[in-house]
């Protein structure tokens, strides 16, 4: 799935037409992930059974080493232009959403399930809805 991704979006990178947008449908449907060509993914990040359910936004960051747990979404807010960005060794809980202009600092773990809505500082755990942080790195 995320050798695939990383096939399409090579070829988004190169302006090929077409092509990235019907491989990010196949992968929709083949993987049940949603995984635009734009949205940017460090390496080594892993998607929990395959990447079921995952949302990302398109115009997302996401770092080096991140494992992201099955059905989470990484996406915006209405009204607001920013999107998250995940920084690297993040972990992401399962059922987790991440809206808005955020962003996740290195090392941080985000509990199943949490909403989160603010910034999370680097190495702290947040859960919750909305999420708080509970520990600080």
């Amino acid at each position: 799935m995320l050798l695939f991704y990383r096939f399409y979006r090579w070829l988004y990178l190169r302006r090929v037409p077409v092509v990235p947008t019907i491989c990010k449908y196949v992968n929709r449907i083949v993987f049940s992930i949603v995984l635009p060509p734009s949205a940017q993914v460090g390496r080594n990040v892993r998607f929990g059974y395959g990447g079921l359910g995952i949302v990302v936004h398109a115009n997302a960051v996401i770092g080096d080493n991140v494992v992201i747990s099955p059905n989470v979404v990484i996406g915006g807010r209405s009204k607001l232009r920013e999107v998250p960005v995940i920084e690297d060794d993040v972990q992401i809980g399962a059922g987790a959403c991440i809206l808005g202009p955020v962003r996740i600092g290195r090392g941080a773990k985000v509990g199943a399930n949490a909403v989160v809505l603010e910034d999370i500082p680097p190495g702290s755990i947040a859960v919750g809805v909305p999420a708080r942080v509970i520990r600080q790195g």
